[in-house]
């Protein structure tokens, strides 16, 4: 029975980890600054009330637990933060990294999952699936502090081979209750308007929550030799058509009115040309109309040896 650290534990995504984690018989604590109370009563669960950057907080858990396995989740928008990150959410990730990398590899824990974003990566000119050795290109505040963290990680780890590290690039998250991420797909950032090029044929990289912890799950449990560490991309087997969200969204919400557009063509291409605006970079959910119908896809096949990704829009829970 493993002993298991998840940081922004009682977060969107942290709680569906603990919840896993709890069923496949591990003891869990969950560390976050706002109790949550989705798993409460759980046997073998325990929650410690501590900010990110509670250095001494986490002394006091890592000298009072044995911890076999951390789960850093903390710092993770849809988790523990909103979609706007500012300067101050980057710093506060930077401090939290610090000392979380420091204190586990110290302790000797086995293993150290990071979670990270498919953000970081170069967008492609071509449709060509994005692989875990592609290019990074970070240009958004979140892409920025994930890819930090993800070099802390690296550097850290060179002092201590014997970890087992792993980093999950993931799509942006949705549940059937969380569908944040699927409005954002179909929302005009300009104007707020809902709205559907066509007939909403192309299509966006998502990730079920569920298929990020089945994910997490098979690592804990099968990852037993240092050829499982490294980077793994991680999301749903297919790209959700936006004619999939919206149908998703009518069937169980109230959508409201969805206008029919024309793509914008070469002109809305340019706009990359000369830069985004503040709140492209800053915000996580900001559509880029100009990249709308390119269906770029995450390619999984290196998570897809330890799991059948089964979860999508259609048989979400």
């Amino acid at each position: 029975m493993n002993t298991v650290l998840v940081t922004g534990g009682c977060g969107l995504i942290g709680q569906h980890i603990c919840s896993g984690l709890l069923k496949k018989g591990n003891i869990v604590i969950a560390v976050d600054s706002t109790e949550g109370h989705y798993n409460d009563g759980k046997e073998n669960y325990s929650f410690i009330e501590a900010d990110p950057t509670d250095k001494n907080a986490y002394a006091e858990i890592f000298e009072n637990n044995k911890i076999d396995i951390v789960v850093h989740a903390a710092c993770t928008v849809d988790n523990d933060l909103g979609p706007i990150i500012t300067e101050k959410e980057m710093t506060m990730s930077k401090m939290c990294d610090k000392f979380i990398f420091r204190y586990a590899m110290s302790e000797n824990v086995s293993k150290f999952i990071l979670l990270s974003t498919d953000q970081v990566y170069e967008f492609p000119k071509t449709r060509e699936p994005i692989r875990e050795d592609g290019e990074l290109k970070p240009n958004t505040n979140y892409a920025n502090m994930k890819f930090a963290s993800e070099k802390a990680l690296v550097a850290e780890m060179a002092h201590h081979k014997e970890v087992m590290c792993c980093i999950i690039r993931f799509s942006p998250v949705y549940t059937h209750s969380f569908v944040d991420n699927l409005v954002a797909k179909i929302t005009d950032p300009k104007d707020g308007q809902k709205f559907v090029y066509g007939k909403g044929q192309y299509g966006f990289q998502l990730c079920c929550v569920h298929n990020l912890v089945d994910f997490i799950l098979c690592f804990v449990k099968y990852a037993d030799d240092m050829t499982y560490a490294g980077v793994y991309n991680v999301s749903d087997k297919l790209l959700t058509s936006a004619a999939d969200i919206i149908n998703f969204m009518r069937a169980n919400y109230h959508l409201g009115t969805v206008v029919q557009k024309t793509p914008g063509g070469a002109i809305s291409k340019l706009k990359g040309l000369f830069g985004g605006n503040k709140e492209e970079k800053t915000n996580y959910r900001y559509l880029d109309m100009s990249k709308l119908e390119n269906n770029n896809m995450l390619d999984n096949t290196r998570a897809a040896k330890l799991l059948n990704f089964r979860w999508s829009l259609q048989n979400t829970k």
